[in-house]
C-alpha cells in the first residue's frame, strides 16, 4: 500500500494526458457503418423536427402561449444538446483516429453538463406551467404572464452555468496520466474518473452534490406538480374534462419519463450490474434519441401543433402558386 507522498511522487513522474481516445462502439467493428447511417439519420430528423417546432410556434399566432414558448426553448436546447455529442460521435464512427484533445474533452463535458442542467430546469418550468393551467385555470393568464415565462426561461438557462462549471472543473481537477482510453462515445464524468491517477472519492461527492442540487431538485418539482395535477384531474366531474386535462400534459410527462428514466439509471447507480456497452446504449437515449423524439411526441400528440403545421404548409404552398 503506497503512502500519499509516494503516490504523489509517482504521479508527478508520469506524463500527463494531453488527449483522450474515445472508444465509442469500436468493440463492434462490423457495426461502424450501419451505426453511422442510423445516427446520421437520427441527428438529421432531430435537427429538422426541432427547427420545424421553433418555426411553427414562432410564425403561428395561435401558438403564442406559455406552453409553446417553453417548447421553443426546449427545441432550441435539444439542437444544442444533440450537437455537443453527435457530430464527434459520427466522425469517430468513420475515422481511424478517435482522439479528442484535453481541452476538447473538457469543453464537451462542460457543455454536456450545461445543456443537461438547462433541460432539467426547463422541464420543471414546463411542469409548473401545466400545473397552473390545470389546477388554477382562471388565474392562468395572470400567473403565467409574459414576464413570468421569460424569467423562468432565463433562470433555467442561467442555472446551467454553476453546475457545468463546478462539475467540469471538479472532474478535471484530478490528474490524468494514463491510460487515456475513455470507454464511451463522449467525454462523460464516470468513464473519465475511472482513468484518474488519484483518489476520486471527494470528486465524486462534489459531483453528486451538484447533481442533487441541479438535477434532482428540478425532478422533485416535477413530481410535486404532477401530484397536484393528478389530484385535480381525479376531482373533475366529467370523464371528458379529465381526458382533456390529461392530454394537455401527457406529451410533457412522456418526455420527462424518457429523459429522467435513463439519466437516473446511469448517474445514480454508477456501480450497477450494467456492462459498459449497456451504459453506452442507455446514454444514447437521453443524448441522441430523446432530442429526436421530443418534436415527434409534441407534434403527434398535440392537435394545435399539427393544425399549425398544416396552416404553415398551406400558406407556403399558396405563396408558391
Amino acid at each position: 500500500m503506497l503512502k500519499a507522498w509516494e503516490r504523489s511522487i509517482i504521479i508527478s513522474n508520469q506524463t500527463r494526458v494531453t488527449e483522450f481516445i474515445l472508444m465509442g462502439f469500436s468493440s463492434y467493428p462490423e457495426l461502424q457503418v450501419p451505426l453511422f447511417v442510423i445516427f446520421f439519420l437520427v441527428y438529421t430528423i432531430s435537427l429538422t423536427g426541432n427547427v420545424l417546432i421553433i418555426l411553427v410556434t414562432t410564425i403561428d399566432p395561435a401558438l403564442h402561449s406559455p406552453m409553446y414558448f417553453f417548447l421553443r426553448n426546449l427545441s432550441s436546447l435539444d439542437i444544442c444538446f444533440n450537437s455537443v455529442i453527435v457530430p464527434k460521435m459520427l466522425a469517430d464512427l468513420i475515422l481511424q483516429k478517435k482522439t479528442i484533445s484535453y481541452i476538447g474533452c473538457f469543453t464537451q463535458l462542460y457543455f454536456f453538463f450545461f445543456f443537461g442542467t438547462v433541460e432539467c430546469c426547463l422541464l420543471a418550468a414546463m411542469a409548473y406551467d401545466r400545473c397552473v393551467a390545470i389546477c388554477n385555470p382562471l388565474r392562468y393568464p395572470e400567473v403565467m404572464n409574459r414576464k413570468v415565462c421569460f424569467q423562468l426561461a432565463v433562470t433555467s438557462w442561467l442555472l446551467g452555468f454553476p453546475n457545468s462549471t463546478v462539475s467540469a472543473v471538479t472532474v478535471f481537477s484530478v490528474s490524468y496520466c494514463g491510460p487515456n482510453r475513455v470507454n464511451h462515445f463522449f467525454c462523460d464524468s464516470p468513464p473519465l474518473l475511472e482513468l484518474a491517477c488519484a483518489d476520486t472519492y471527494i470528486v465524486q461527492i462534489e459531483a453528486l452534490t451538484a447533481t442533487v442540487i441541479f438535477i434532482v431538485f428540478p425532478f422533485l418539482i416535477i413530481l410535486f406538480t404532477y401530484v397536484c395535477i393528478i389530484i385535480t384531474i381525479l376531482r373533475m366531474p366529467s370523464a371528458e374534462g379529465r381526458q382533456k386535462a390529461f392530454s394537455t400534459c401527457s406529451s410533457h410527462l412522456l418526455v420527462v419519463t424518457l429523459f429522467y428514466g435513463t439519466a437516473i439509471s446511469t448517474y445514480f447507480n454508477p456501480k450497477s450490474k450494467y456492462s459498459p456497452d449497456t451504459k453506452k446504449f442507455l446514454s444514447l437515449s437521453y443524448t441522441v434519441i430523446t432530442p429526436m423524439l421530443n418534436p415527434i411526441i409534441y407534434s403527434l400528440r398535440n392537435k394545435e401543433v399539427k393544425a399549425a403545421m398544416k396552416r404553415t404548409l398551406h400558406r407556403r404552398m399558396s405563396r408558391r402558386k
